[in-house]
């Protein structure tokens, strides 16, 4: 009984402990933020000026870098959602097992690469591709960033939807076979549908994923802090932290602008996460 209760205990503080050091993230990066939000404002934070932090007076406008992280994040997941799912169900339902055994080893490594290998991939295979392909001098631009996390992401989608399609084949195949449904009606009409939940989960990850990335796509999207166009330049939250938070005076404006921008990437990553909640409770599967 001691020991039951000493377990649960520290369970108790673990827990606990976990919660204050996430809390006072939050409140400190909010504190941090509020000198830059009182000297420009909402419309000042929000506007359609260019950044400008060591200018005379400083422009602290984060849209430009908002839409940015938005746009890069929505094109990888439009890439890879397609890529990963098709991958899931190949592996789930149409590889033979010692091709699935082999090939799932290689997805989970995948995961594990760390992202400023894919960014030197990406500086060097698709960078250089878009240079070579197109008439852009500089093949610097936000599809380079979409495609290098689109592979990035893939891992993510691929995993969560294959361990669902798994487990659907597992209680309907049997009854298929009985019923001579053929294997391309039972992926659509049964794996797909009975995955739905799985596929949803994988598109949030990934975009998560993508949204907070930052090695990566500071190799490959220009790091130009303007409004985002596919084939142009641009620089999303997290680059534009990482580029000038080592170079920002502490308490500037630029020093509190950056964690501004820091806080509202948490918040897109908390509104993104509440959604997927709410849809996942009222979906009927």
């Amino acid at each position: 009984m001691n020991g039951e209760r000493l377990f649960s205990g520290i369970v108790r503080l673990l827990t606990l402990l976990a919660v204050s050091i996430l809390g006072f993230i939050i409140v400190f990066i909010a504190l941090e933020s509020m000198p830059a939000i009182k000297y420009a404002g909402l419309k000042g934070m929000f506007g359609f000026e260019r950044w400008n932090p060591v200018g005379s007076p400083p422009v602290i406008s984060i849209l430009p870098m908002i839409v940015a992280t938005v746009y890069v994040s929505l094109l990888a997941v439009a890439i890879a959602l397609p890529v990963g799912v098709g991958s899931a169900v190949f592996l789930s339902c149409i590889a033979p097992d010692w091709l699935r055994k082999m090939l799932r080893p290689f997805i989970d490594i995948m995961a594990g690469i760390p992202s400023v290998v894919y960014g030197f991939i990406g500086l060097i295979v698709v960078v250089g591709s878009i240079e070579d392909y197109t008439e852009l001098s500089s093949g610097e631009s936000v599809l380079a960033g979409g495609i290098i996390l689109a592979i990035m992401t893939l891992p993510y989608i691929v995993s969560t939807c294959d361990e669902s399609m798994v487990a659907v084949i597992r209680q309907y195949e049997k009854a298929s076979k009985v019923l001579g449904v053929s294997r391309g009606h039972m992926i659509s009409h049964l794996v797909l549908p009975g995955s739905k939940r799985a596929i949803l989960a994988g598109t949030v990850l990934s975009f998560a994923r993508a949204s907070g990335e930052t090695m990566a796509v500071m190799m490959v999207i220009g790091n130009s802090p303007i409004f985002p166009r596919l084939m142009g330049k641009s620089q999303t939250i997290p680059s534009l932290i990482a580029l000038e938070m080592g170079g920002a005076q502490i308490d500037s404006i630029h020093y509190h602008a950056l964690f501004a921008a820091g806080l509202v990437l948490m918040i897109i990553r908390f509104v993104i996460n509440m959604a997927f909640y709410y849809i996942k409770k009222g979906m009927q599967i």
